[in-house]
């Protein structure tokens, strides 16, 4: 893939409109995690240090096409001038006139595109609003990138554009893991349901040399295979399309791994007793709440024999104690062998973040996206319309 960044322009003395995730959580009007803020610094900093003037265009939860004022961007001017370390000029209604009045260097902050029901119908009069406003495009925000908007698709056709540093990294770490990686790859997908990640687990399999599948979706493929699984969360009318998948996979070479043994409970709540069995003999009034010892130490093993690792989903019941032990152990071997140069890493889901962190191991990754849905959609294969704008500009 061949996109723009900001070493291929010239922005000097020019204003770049720059498609921003600021899309953070608030409590109190207060924002209560800074993280996305905190990534588009770079790419601010940046076309600053380049004479630009920089205007972020952002959208802020789902206002449908109406001005709300909770969804203001205006409650995280705070936050945001906090991590840039500068004032930053908040325009309700942004004009080219009253960008061009001021210096370069100077960024603006627009409202939140979403207050204008157009900028969801990407419809061409919001996209003519908004190129008049400035010089080049930046896109900054692939976690918005699934969405063909005006903010995010639409204006990448009508002015010279480019990918953000944030973009730029992400579309990198997502280019060496699925679309030219260093074979063998394997991918480690869990979560509650089947339904909800079949384009995923099809596409998966006519790409990566393992899949390996956990959390309640193992239930299952273990119902596929006609292994009984108790009162265990399972998706049983799902079981056709799983053995399609199974099917699929041995098509295309693709080795599926499913638990080995499990640990069983009869209460879904932290430190409800519990015991480990083999993924056969899961008691009739018992529930799988994560995957055992030795599906651990053959993950472990199987990392170990790899090259290239993607993830997105829990083992197991991840957010219950001692439930969180697979999904833990086995991300903490990942990020050894990450640091030991010896396995490229690359994480992504909402689940998926919170997972890793908890167990200690998201900085050793190699890449962890915050993406969320576009991290989804591209591991599916479908083409994101902001990636796709900045390609075919």
């Amino acid at each position: 893939m061949a996109w723009k960044t900001i070493d291929d322009m010239d922005v000097a003395g020019k204003t770049v409109l720059t498609r921003v995730d600021i899309n953070v959580p608030m409590e109190g009007g207060r924002v209560t995690d800074a993280t996305r803020i905190e990534k588009i610094v770079p790419t601010v900093r940046d076309l600053r240090g380049l004479g630009a003037k920089v205007v972020l265009l952002a959208h802020f939860g789902r206002p449908k096409g109406k001005p709300v004022e909770e969804m203001s961007l205006r409650h995280v001017l705070p936050a945001l001038e906090s991590a840039l370390g500068y004032s930053v000029t908040f325009m309700e209604k942004p004009t080219r006139a009253a960008i061009d009045a001021l210096p370069a260097g100077a960024v603006i902050l627009a409202e939140n595109t979403r207050f204008s029901p157009m900028e969801e119908e990407n419809a061409p009069q919001m996209v003519a609003f908004l190129a008049s406003l400035g010089d080049y495009f930046c896109n900054d925000a692939f976690s918005a990138a699934h969405r063909a908007h005006a903010s995010t698709c639409g204006i990448a056709h009508a002015l010279p554009s480019f990918a953000g540093r944030l973009m730029a990294e992400e579309l990198a770490a997502l280019e060496a893991a699925l679309g030219k990686p260093t074979r063998p790859v394997v991918a480690v997908v869990g979560g509650a349901k089947v339904s909800t990640k079949l384009d995923l687990l099809g596409n998966l399999v006519t790409k990566v040399d393992h899949l390996v599948i956990g959390g309640g979706m193992a239930n299952t493929f273990l119902v596929a295979s006609g292994i009984e699984v108790g009162k265990s969360l399972a998706e049983r009318d799902m079981a056709p399309t799983a053995l399609e998948i199974v099917e699929k996979a041995k098509a295309a070479g693709c080795t599926i791994h499913l638990p080995i043994d499990i640990v069983v409970a009869r209460e879904f709540r932290a430190h409800a007793p519990s015991e480990t069995v083999a993924a056969n003999a899961c008691p009739p009034d018992a529930m799988i709440l994560d995957a055992g010892p030795q599906t651990v130490a053959a993950l472990t093993a199987l990392f170990a024999t790899c090259k290239t690792l993607i993830w997105n989903g829990p083992i197991g019941a991840f957010e219950l104690e001692p439930f969180n032990m697979a999904t833990n152990a086995a991300a903490k071997a990942a990020a050894e062998l990450t640091r030991a140069g010896k396995l490229v890493s690359v994480a992504g889901g909402g689940d998926t973040v919170a997972a890793l962190n908890l167990a200690g191991a998201a900085d050793d990754f190699t890449f962890i996206s915050t993406a969320g849905g576009a991290f989804l959609e591209w591991m599916e294969g479908k083409e994101l319309p902001g990636v796709a704008a900045l390609l075919h500009p």
